[in-house]
């Protein structure tokens, strides 16, 4: 008799039988992990990134196509500029790395270290750069020399199963400590970027930072992960490389927060009714009532993070959800959840007049009135 299969094993296979048979698994990256964190309630968008679901593919299958993701010129664009910046063995990232960041003398253009990170499969890779940081970190502290790590790969536990990640670039300095750089295409016109787009990108980052701690605590003495990470981008209008360090701690908080609060993926799983399987070949049909089962939490910020937005914020309006008008407003609202609920209670037909989101709800609707000079529909008054 067979053994029976260890938990982690009956995890994969229960999440490749939701995924479809013979689907390979998409890659859960560092983007959408920032994401996924910074939505935790979303049992949607948890379980089919656990599970490896094309949720781009997805969408177009269910009618709601994504405008989500980055053009082919873009990509390009980032990708010639990332290439500059890592040529020459680093020569140039590490030498704004010591300008801006410090942690040892300046680095001799071709004498850093640029291990071979090559594996086979996301495993190995990952174990290849574990081991290369544990030399690198020993090799520092002996002669002081810098370590420029292009492309590793890092691994982090999220609701129970593993997701691979490749950071553009991790840097050991002499004195042993260790910094991600992030390289975007955005540019940095006299010395400041986009705060969006740096905010992306501290989140970003912020996942590399805790994927690094876990591999340095693995080390006695474990090495310091640093939190002000490098950001390179073009300098104003050029091809040319400017940096700045960024202060993630803000970021790495959320972060380590709300991965750890995330709902364990087999128990959205084992939620879920016998059968459903989200194979973008199955019909529209029963792809809806698979996607409609599990449980999602639609923001308009969605819409710059995730493939399912437009379905979701449909759905999210014929419910009437007052989540679709944003967190902060529904924040506020407190118990009320949908958009009927707060009129009723705005016009005095429901809800406690003590409870301070409906006594503000019926202040605003007399303001209303007394400013369209009109009456205000049964608003009592407030005590």
């Amino acid at each position: 008799m067979p053994a029976p299969p260890t938990r982690g094993t009956a995890l994969r296979q229960q999440l490749a039988e939701l995924r479809g048979a013979d689907i390979p698994p998409r890659a859960l990256d560092a983007r959408a992990l920032a994401a996924l964190a910074a939505n935790p309630g979303c049992r949607r968008r948890a379980l089919l990134d656990g599970a490896g679901v094309d949720k781009a593919r997805l969408a177009d299958a269910l009618g709601a196509p994504s405008g989500f993701g980055q053009s082919q010129f873009a990509f390009m664009r980032g990708n010639a500029f990332e290439a500059k910046v890592k040529a020459d063995g680093g020569a140039e990232l590490l030498r704004l790395v010591h300008e801006h960041m410090g942690g040892g003398p300046e680095p001799v253009p071709g004498e850093a270290r640029t291990p071979d990170l090559t594996a086979a499969g996301p495993e190995g890779r990952t174990a290849r750069t574990a081991l290369a940081l544990r030399e690198a970190t020993a090799e520092a502290a002996g002669s002081g020399a810098w370590t420029f790590l292009e492309h590793p790969m890092l691994a982090l536990d999220v609701a129970g199963t593993p997701a691979f990640l490749e950071p553009d670039a991790v840097v050991v300095h002499p004195d042993g400590t260790w910094t991600v750089v992030e390289i975007k295409s955005f540019p940095m016109i006299d010395g400041s970027a986009d705060a969006a787009k740096v905010g992306a990108a501290a989140r970003q980052a912020a996942v590399y930072v805790l994927a690094l701690e876990r591999v340095a605590g693995h080390l006695d003495p474990a090495p310091e992960v640093r939190h002000r990470i490098l950001l390179v981008c073009p300098k104003d209008f050029s091809n040319l490389p400017a940096a700045s360090a960024v202060d993630v701690r803000k970021q790495l908080s959320v972060t380590r927060r709300q991965l750890e609060r995330l709902t364990r993926i087999e128990d959205i799983a084992d939620a879920l009714p016998e059968g459903t399987c989200f194979d973008v070949t199955r019909p529209a049909e029963e792809l809806t009532e698979a996607v409609e089962s599990v449980p999602a939490t639609y923001a308009p910020e969605c819409l710059a993070a995730c493939e399912l937005a437009f379905h979701c914020r449909d759905r999210a309006r014929e419910e009437g959800a007052v989540t679709s008008l944003g967190r902060g407003l529904r924040a506020e609202l407190g118990g009320l959840t949908t958009v009927d609920e707060v009129l009723s209670a705005a016009h005095g037909h429901s809800g406690d007049p003590l409870d301070p989101a409906v006594a503000a709800l019926r202040r605003a609707a007399r303001l209303r009135a007394e400013a369209l000079g009109t009456r205000a529909e049964a608003a009592p008054a407030c005590r």
